[in-house]
Order: C-alpha cells, then structure tokens, then sequence
C-alpha cells in the first residue's frame, strides 16, 4: 500500500483517453459500440441513447479541464448522430429522447454553442406528445406502446424540463416538470419506502413492475427531486430525493461492500453510471444523507480503479469488482468514466473521495 497522491481527476482523463483511443470511430464521427471492432464491424445498431451519454460524458470532461479536445469532439459527434439519424433528432422512444435532449442541453450549457440548444428544444417539444391519459397520465415509454409508462420515460423528462427552465425561465417548462413529477411519484415511487419501480401496464394488464430493480430508476428519480428542489427551493423535492437514495442503498447494495450490482452488458450496462451521476449530484447538494452517498461513492469508485479495470486499457465492465472480458461495450465504458467523473467533481467541491491509502 502507498500514499495515494493520483486525483480522480487524472483518473478520470485516463478512462476519457482511453474511450476516445479506442471507441472512436473518425469515418463514422461516432463512437464504436464495442472495442475491439476491427473495420468497425460491431456498428450492427445504431445505439442511440448510448451515444447520448457520450455525449454527457464529454461535457463532464469539458467542464473539468476545458480541455478542446473535448469541444472537439462534441462537434463532431453531433454531426455524426445527425446524419445516423436521418438529418433530425426525434425518433420513436421517448426515453431516449430525453437523454439526448439532456445531454445536448448539457453540452450547450458547457460551451454555449447555439446548435446544441437549438437539438435539446427540437426534442423537448417531440418528448412532450408522449403525455397522455392512458394510466393517469405520464409520458409514453415508446410511440408504438403509449398506454404504457415507465420511470425511465418520465423521471428524465422532469430532469430535461426542471434544467430547461433553470436555463431559458420558461413557466411552462417548471409546469411540465412539475406534473410528470406529481405523476411519478404517485404511481411508480413505494410510498412506505421511497423505492423506484420501473413501469406499469407494460403488458396492457395495469401491473406495476415492482420486481425490476434497477439502479436506472433510482439514479433518474433522485435526479428529477434534486433538479426540482433546486428550481424551486421546495425541501420536500429534497427529502424525496434523499428518501429514494437510502432506500436503493439499502436495497441495491451488498451490506458489506456498498458496491452496486452488476446489471449486465447491452442497455443495463450504463444503469450504474447513470445512478452515480445523480447521487453524486445529490451529495454536493445539501442532502442529509451525503455521509451514506458518499461512503457508497467512494467504496464504487475505488472498487472500479483497483479491481474492475482493465490495467492495460483502462476499459471497464459491468462488473466494478472484477476486470472486464477482452471485448468491451462502449456502455459499460461510459458508466466507469461517469463514476470516475462524478468523484472528481465531488473532489474539487471538498467531499474528498479519498481514503488514507488507496492503490495508485
């Protein structure tokens, strides 16, 4: 063991060098879907909502260096998914949407350049249509299936919605936050514990999915009460948020470890990376529960660096306790940078996600 004197921060460029050695693909301006991809022929599917959290992990990566290499590439990344997609943005899912949108809005934020915006509104107003009566309300999980409704396609919308408003101060903005939210909680938060479930009405019998336990449900609702708490300054946005984190902590976790489950390559790959993101931006927020978050923050990442990465690489799996296998899914690689991001972003904000000794 040995003094640790390596920041997440330099931890953080070695995973975002390593996405961009051996991800991205320049004749397609878009990542590759897995390394290795010799010739780019894992391209087979075209991973949309995937390629929106490159996208966010970008702009951590701008926001923590302003490094150009990043604006760089954002720029070329939008006009790679633009033409992927047909020369616009919208497409049949709505969550996905919403993670597109968040992200560009993200981008925007990071860089000011007017064409994210301009991406992030044109999907806004697409997500939007989703809304129906079908089940009380909620937006649709997908446009062929609107009587079914899910967290993933409403929790980000409140987030979209909440960071919409707190960037242009359109009324109508807090409005839609406020109503997908109220539905939200009605209908898909436990309300003896705070827990997320994932859906209902999924097989158009009007059951709740409440045995799909995913670390993406949490993450997005903890997300949409902390966005709302800090548009509006509404403690209970807050209390909900720290509500749902102890309750998926204590649900999701090993008891001994902390470390959050492995939920899989493909689409459950990002899962992890995504409930990192908005616990950590709950720790950094006046949350009462940022000794637990934290704690479990810091026994992930260090998990992440010294057991489930790729030494020679620097390319995560699903798993953060053990190495990956040699082929590696861009989705699980974006959710190791998220985590490896988000500790360094609580890093510079003084909750040090350091332990005493730490292998460098």
């Amino acid at each position: 063991m040995k003094q640790n004197t390596t920041t997440w921060s330099t931890r953080a460029d070695l995973a975002q060098q390593a996405l961009h050695e051996k991800f991205w693909n320049p004749s397609t301006r878009m990542y590759d879907i897995e390394t290795p991809c010799p010739g780019g022929a894992c391209n087979t599917i075209f991973h949309y909502w995937w390629m929106a959290h490159a996208v966010e992990a970008l702009a951590d990566g701008f926001d923590r260096t302003h490094d150009s290499r990043y604006f760089e590439t954002l720029s070329e990344l939008y006009e790679g998914l633009l033409k992927r997609n047909g020369g616009a943005w919208p497409n049949t899912l709505y969550d996905d949407m919403e993670w597109m949108a968040i992200a560009w809005l993200r981008a925007y934020e990071s860089t000011k350049d007017a064409k994210y915006k301009i991406a992030a509104i044109e999907l806004w107003e697409d997500i939007k249509t989703g809304w129906n009566d079908h089940m009380g309300g909620g937006i649709a999980w997908q446009k062929s299936q609107l009587d079914y409704k899910n967290t993933p396609a409403n929790a980000p919308a409140v987030i979209l919605a909440t960071r919409l408003y707190k960037c242009f101060r359109n009324e109508d903005d807090l409005s839609w936050a406020l109503k997908i939210y109220d539905w939200q909680k009605r209908m898909l938060v436990d309300p003896e514990s705070g827990f997320v479930w994932d859906g209902m009405n999924r097989l158009g019998d009007g059951n709740i999915d409440k045995d799909w336990t995913f670390t993406y449900c949490q993450g997005v609702f903890i997300g949409a009460a902390q966005e709302l708490y800090q548009a509006t300054g509404d403690e209970s946005f807050l209390a909900d948020a720290d509500r749902s984190a102890l309750a998926a902590i204590e649900k999701l976790t090993d008891p001994a470890t902390k470390l959050l489950p492995e939920e899989g390559n493909g689409d459950g790959g990002l899962f992890k990376g995504i409930f990192v993101r908005y616990a950590a931006n709950l720790a950094s927020d006046n949350s009462s529960c940022v000794d637990e978050l934290t704690h479990v923050l810091l026994s992930n990442v260090e998990a992440l660096w010294d057991e489930g990465r790729d030494k020679e690489r620097n390319v995560f799996g699903p798993a953060w306790s053990r190495p990956p296998e040699a082929i590696v899914e861009l989705g699980t690689q974006i959710s190791g940078i998220i985590l490896l991001e988000m500790a360094a972003k609580l890093e510079t904000r003084g909750l040090r996600l350091q332990s005493a000794e730490v292998i460098g």
